[in-house]
């Protein structure tokens, strides 16, 4: 045990009594000592909560620490106080003032920092027996705790220590962000951004804790719960951090940017153009990464403007070109974004070599996952006739029909979609059909996936008006089975007048009448009919007719 003048607890409160005594026979200062009492009640409430856990007061160094701080400013604020007693301003009553003041704001400091560490759990933690049975969750938990303290109370040095200990917990494992920001990391991590006292060093570490929680989907709502706090900080890191809080920061902005008041409120200050210098002059990590922000970004068409006045498509296209394989794919994915409705943007990108840095980022990507953005800016840029000439003339015909083969489903949706783009000039369906289209969106048709069926049978409506194609449709077995049954109005969010139009194109053949009666075409289109559906009356006529027909011709 330790002996009485050993026990910070038994030495603060010791000090206390003697001060609450000292004070009624102070002459000078008699206010600034009235704030000085009534702190010291405070404390000593305080110290009798800490003296509860006094084995783990003495042995958790955070709280030790404080301790022997308390009473290391309860020892000169006796010493002032004796001088207060007896007129003695050797040093002149100035510096006493100013000696008062700062044992006032250490005294402050200190209740906060208590009323910080009682309330943390931390003390009991401490005095929780260990034990090797113990969950590594608790652990996390009881860590979590500890370094959250630790970064709210104690020395720039011990805050800057905890950080670096939170970063390496984090990045162990993503169940420790979520048992870290159910402990509350968001809001400490905030405060140390907006705190004056902290270092830059330390606010660029606590964006790099942010930019970990962002990267965990069940923890980012509540980074976007801070809304403009957390922006306002993130953005000026964009502008005065290192090249690695850039990166971080534009890490947290691709997860925060998913909402118009953030891509707003980002625009607004000034962060298209502080991205755009990033894709520029960054590293290879934060181009990629701010290049995702901006993809984000484009999708809000208000936001677009800024781009074009920023000169965004030119730094766009120079990512696209000559960047990383993930910065080019989310510049193009950008550029993608910020042509699907504008037609001016997409000649502009036409004429800074769009379709050329298309085609080599197409030939040259080491995954198909990654052809979908480029699938998806063809399909745009084909929707314009000028650009779809040259379109066709580099070759993208083929590259079309090889991927609607592929095993990702939203790359064989895009490309299904870039196919009717192209179709919709008759100069191009029949070549199309020749490059063996007609195959693999038959049998998108019987896809899992809904957006997959549609995209195939508009398709296939556009290309089927070319007499060529209907042919090589004909021949194919599940072709009219697989269009009739898109026909089911309880297949819902498919737009049937695809199908409809398909199975339309095709009823002047009495063979594929008959199929289509077979496939209960009829019992779809009468209640398709009630709904309206463009093009189901008609052909539901056709093969009622055809119906009739075949019973009068019979012998």
């Amino acid at each position: 045990m330790k002996a009485p003048e050993n026990d910070p607890i038994i030495l603060s409160n010791n000090l206390i009594s003697s001060l609450l005594d000292g004070i009624p026979h102070a002459e000078t200062f008699k206010g600034k000592w009235s704030l000085i009492r009534a702190k010291l009640t405070e404390l000593q409430s305080q110290l009798t909560e800490f003296a509860e856990f006094s084995n783990s007061s003495s042995s958790i160094p955070l709280s030790l620490d404080l301790l022997q701080s308390i009473s290391q400013t309860l020892s000169d604020a006796v010493s002032l106080c004796e001088k207060c007693q007896t007129r003695n301003f050797s040093e002149g009553k100035l510096r006493t003032q100013s000696d008062i003041d700062s044992v006032l704001a250490k005294l402050d400091r200190h209740v906060k920092d208590s009323e910080i560490l009682i309330r943390s759990g931390v003390l009991y933690d401490g005095v929780a027996p260990s034990s090797s049975s113990s969950s590594k969750r608790e652990a996390a938990r009881a860590e979590s705790r500890g370094l959250i303290t630790r970064l709210q109370i104690g020395s720039p040095e011990s805050k800057s220590s905890a950080m670096d200990s939170l970063l390496r917990l984090l990045e162990a494992d993503d169940k420790n962000v979520v048992i870290a920001v159910a402990q509350g990391i968001v809001l400490v991590l905030v405060q140390l951004l907006d705190s004056s006292s902290s270092s830059w060093e330390m606010k660029e570490k606590a964006v790099a804790a942010i930019s970990m929680i962002s990267m965990v989907g069940s923890s980012k709502h509540v980074l976007i719960a801070e809304g403009l706090s957390v922006l306002n900080h993130l953005l000026r890191i964009l502008d005065l951090g290192s090249g690695f809080a850039k990166e971080k920061a534009c890490v947290t902005l691709q997860a925060l940017t998913f909402s118009k008041e953030n891509a707003r409120a980002i625009v607004s200050r000034g962060g298209v153009s502080s991205l755009l210098e990033i894709c520029q002059a960054g590293t290879p990590g934060s181009q990629a990464f701010a290049a995702g922000v901006l993809r984000n970004l484009a999708v809000f068409s208000e936001v677009r403007e800024n781009f074009v006045e920023e000169n965004g498509v030119v730094v766009l296209m120079g990512i696209a070109s000559s960047g990383t394989a993930s910065a080019q794919e989310n510049a193009i994915g950008c550029l993608c974004n910020l042509v699907s409705e504008d037609e001016s943007l997409k000649l502009l990108v036409f004429k800074e070599g769009g379709v050329e840095c298309l085609k080599n980022f197409w030939d040259s990507t080491p995954t198909v996952q990654s052809l979908e953005v480029a699938v998806d800016l063809l399909r745009h840029l084909a929707s314009c006739p000028t650009i779809a000439e040259v379109v066709v003339s580099d070759g993208f015909i083929g590259r079309l029909v090889g991927v609607l083969n592929c095993g990702v489903l939203g790359v064989r949706v895009a490309a299904a979609r870039a196919v009717y783009e192209l179709g919709c000039s008759t100069r191009f369906r029949k070549e199309i059909g020749e490059c063996g289209s007609i195959a693999p969106l038959i049998r998108l048709l019987d896809g899992k996936a809904v957006e997959e069926k549609e995209a195939a049978a508009k398709a296939l409506s556009i290309l089927m008006l070319y007499a060529g194609n209907r042919k090589v449709f004909r021949k194919d077995e599940r072709g009219i089975l697989s269009a009739v049954q898109l026909l089911d109005p309880l297949i819902q969010n498919l737009d049937k007048k695809y199908p409809v139009s398909v199975l339309a194109s095709l009823v002047h053949s009495k063979k594929c009448r008959k199929q289509m009666v077979a496939a209960g075409a009829c019992v779809y289109l009468q209640k398709l009919v009630e709904l309206d559906i463009e093009g189901s009356k008609k052909l539901l006529d056709s093969l009622g007719r055809s119906k009739i027909l075949g019973i009068f011709s019979r012998p």
